[in-house]
C-alpha cells in the first residue's frame, strides 16, 4: 500500500483571537500539493515505522513520530510496518507530521475502513490533521480542524515550494502574534480567498522574529514571476503560484542557480 503525504500549505491565514487554552482560533485556505513525502505500508503481526530521506535525521524518535501515533489510535486487524521516506523539511509551515498522519488514516481507511470518531482522532493528533486526511482544498476555522468545502478553481495550478533550510517552529510565532484581529476571510472561490486575504504570521516571522532568511526566500519567489506569493503557514516555506508550468520551472531553475543550498519543491495544486 503506498500513499503519498502531499505538502499542505495556507493559500491565506487570518489569526482572530487567542484562547483561553492557549490556543489560537485562526480562519485558514488549506490547499495541497501534488507532492511531499512518501509511505509504504505492509500487513505486519505489529506496528513498525522506519524512516529514510533526507529529513529523516530530523524527526528523533520515530516512536514520537505522528505517523506512528496515527496508526496507534487507529484499530485494525493486523499491524502495519510503515516506511517513511521524509522529503519535506521539519518545522517548515507545510504540515509536514500531519501530512504523513493523513497518509496514514488514508492506507487506513481504504484496507480497513475508519471508526466513526476518526475526525476527533485525527484532530487530537494534531490542527492540521484532519485537513490532511483527504488532503483537498477547504476552509479551516477554529484551531484549523473545522472544516469546510471550498470551490477550488487553483488545482492544477503550477506552484514551486522554497525553503532556506531554517527551521521555525510554530509555539514561538503564535505567541509573538500581536492581538490585531484582520477579521473574517473574504471571497468566494480558493483564488479569491487567496488573492483577497494574506498570512497574518509572515508579519511575525518577517518583522518580529526577525528571521532574514525566510523573508529572503520570500523575496526570491516574489520576482520569479508568478501571480501569488505567500508564506505557508508559520514558516519558513514560502510559494509562489504561476499560470504556466513553464514559468514555474525556469523560476525554480534561477533560484536554484543563486541559492543552491535551498531546499525546493515543485508541483501543481490539488
Amino acid at each position: 500500500m503506498r500513499e503519498t503525504a502531499y505538502a499542505k500549505i495556507n493559500l491565506a491565514l487570518h489569526v482572530r483571537r487567542r484562547r483561553a487554552d492557549g490556543y489560537h482560533e485562526l480562519e485558514t485556505l488549506f490547499a495541497f500539493v501534488d507532492a511531499g513525502d512518501e509511505l509504504v505500508a505492509r500487513t505486519a503481526d505489529r506496528d513498525s515505522l522506519a524512516v529514510t530521506g533526507e529529513f529523516a535525521p530530523a524527526l528523533g524518535d520515530p516512536f514520537g513520530n505522528i505517523a506512528a501515533k496515527a496508526l496507534a489510535v487507529l484499530p485494525r486487524s493486523e499491524g502495519l510496518a510503515l516506511a517513511l521516506e521524509k522529503n519535506l523539511p521539519v518545522a517548515a509551515g507545510l504540515g509536514g507530521g500531519s501530512a504523513d498522519a493523513g497518509a496514514v488514516f488514508r492506507i487506513v481507511r481504504e484496507r480497513y475502513g475508519l471508526p466513526d470518531d476518526w475526525e476527533q482522532r485525527a484532530a487530537r493528533l494534531g490542527a492540521d490533521v484532519p485537513a490532511c486526511v483527504d488532503s483537498a482544498a477547504c476552509i479551516g476555522r477554529g484551531t484549523g480542524t473545522e472544516l469546510e468545502p471550498v470551490e477550488n478553481d487553483l488545482a492544477g495550478t503550477p506552484v514551486l515550494l522554497l525553503n532556506p533550510r531554517v527551521p521555525v517552529p510554530t509555539g514561538p510565532v503564535f505567541a509573538a502574534w500581536d492581538g490585531v484581529d484582520p477579521g473574517p476571510l473574504s471571497g468566494r472561490t480558493a483564488r479569491e480567498i487567496a488573492e483577497s486575504n494574506g498570512n497574518d504570521l509572515e508579519r511575525i516571522v518577517f518583522e518580529r522574529l526577525c528571521v532574514e532568511e525566510a523573508l529572503f526566500a520570500w523575496n526570491a519567489l516574489a520576482d520569479s514571476g508568478g501571480f501569488l506569493t505567500r508564506m505557508s503557514g508559520s514558516g519558513a516555506t514560502s510559494f509562489a503560484l504561476y499560470d504556466t508550468a513553464g514559468a514555474r520551472d525556469e523560476a525554480a531553475a534561477r533560484i536554484a542557480a543563486a541559492h543552491p543550498g535551498w531546499w525546493q519543491m515543485k508541483g501543481a495544486l490539488r
